[in-house]
């Protein structure tokens, strides 16, 4: 291959290089995302860097940052790229080959592709089916970064904590309910070193006699009361007392309290609607049956892994 074919192909290498990064974001902007920039991703230590030198395979090859932000370059030793740029290192390393002889400055081209984050991707951690780190390469959209991640599980918190590597000591905490009837999305971007933290919600259950018994997601937005869960629970079933109800309440130590509700006093609004709390057993029991303090504790007592959890959807 003559010098000018070789120096065409090597051209068509970059500008398709550069291409792909730079509409890379605009695939992430798709539908009616906003317009947001790329910030510029700066290698560091950890990460995995490939260098390609034109014509000169032997100089070529992949190299992993060590922890003074140095890699070993054939020929050259150590070079520092940390904290630059993918284009700023290409430079760097051009630069040096000319410096050393090794390369004629006609002739002396250096692209630098970084192959790994180790230290600018986004964690995702907390109530997602697949937390851990993600690449950031490109616009990345919060959502996008969730999906990334599984989605939240059952138990996931709607308020999550995004905490900016550019700003740690001010987390923000945002509404997070793709499920809800009007879908809670936020539009923000993520950018790389950034950190996402789905925390556990709150969880009431509601036991016994009632159409749709489970645990139900506290939103976090506003207080569950018992006539609430009695609604979302789809209200008593058949011979149902609701003038013998309990909730059940942990308290510190693990103790077991057992707090008697008359629902159909609330009902007729002669009695006060109680606000549920964290971890709260709402039992409603069977006229039929008798049922002592002691038996709404032990019921408490054997909740397993198999009942099944709501998340409200009523926003």
């Amino acid at each position: 291959m003559s010098d000018m074919a070789k120096t065409l192909v090597f051209a068509a290498a970059i500008s398709a290089f550069f291409w792909v990064q730079a509409n890379a974001g605009h695939a992430q902007q798709s539908g009616n995302a906003p317009s947001t920039s790329v910030p510029p991703l700066r290698i560091g230590s950890g990460d995995l860097i490939e260098v390609g030198v034109y014509d000169s395979p032997d100089l070529s090859g992949r190299f992993r940052v060590d922890e003074k932000g140095d890699i070993a370059v054939p020929l050259l030793g150590a070079v520092h790229v940390e904290g630059q740029t993918a284009e700023e290192a290409g430079k760097t390393i051009e630069r040096r080959f000319v410096d050393a002889d090794i390369l004629k400055p006609s002739g002396a081209r250096v692209i630098v592709f970084i192959a790994e984050y180790a230290s600018q991707g986004i964690t995702v951690s907390g109530e997602v089916k697949s937390g851990g780190l993600q690449a950031a390469l490109g616009v990345r959209m919060f959502n996008d970064v969730m999906i990334a991640a599984g989605g939240v599980t059952p138990l996931a918190s709607s308020r999550v904590i995004v905490t900016r590597k550019s700003d740690p000591d001010h987390p923000i905490a945002v509404e997070y309910n793709p499920e809800a009837l009007t879908p809670v999305i936020p539009r923000i971007q993520i950018f790389p070193g950034d950190a996402i933290t789905v925390p556990r919600a709150g969880i009431v259950y509601v036991l016994g006699n009632v159409m749709r018994s489970g645990g139900y997601i506290l939103d976090g937005r506003r207080p569950l009361s018992v006539e609430t869960a009695m609604a979302l629970a789809g209200g008593g079933g058949h011979a149902a007392a609701l003038g013998r109800v309990h909730i059940v309440r942990t308290l510190e130590g693990g103790r077991k309290e057992d707090i008697a509700v008359a629902v159909d006093r609330i009902y007729k609004g002669k009695a006060p609607d109680v606000v549920l709390k964290d971890g709260d057993i709402l039992y409603v029991p069977t006229s039929t049956g008798r049922l002592a303090a002691e038996q709404a504790i032990s019921s408490a007592l054997s909740i397993g892994t198999n009942v099944a959890v709501y998340r409200t959807a009523y926003q």
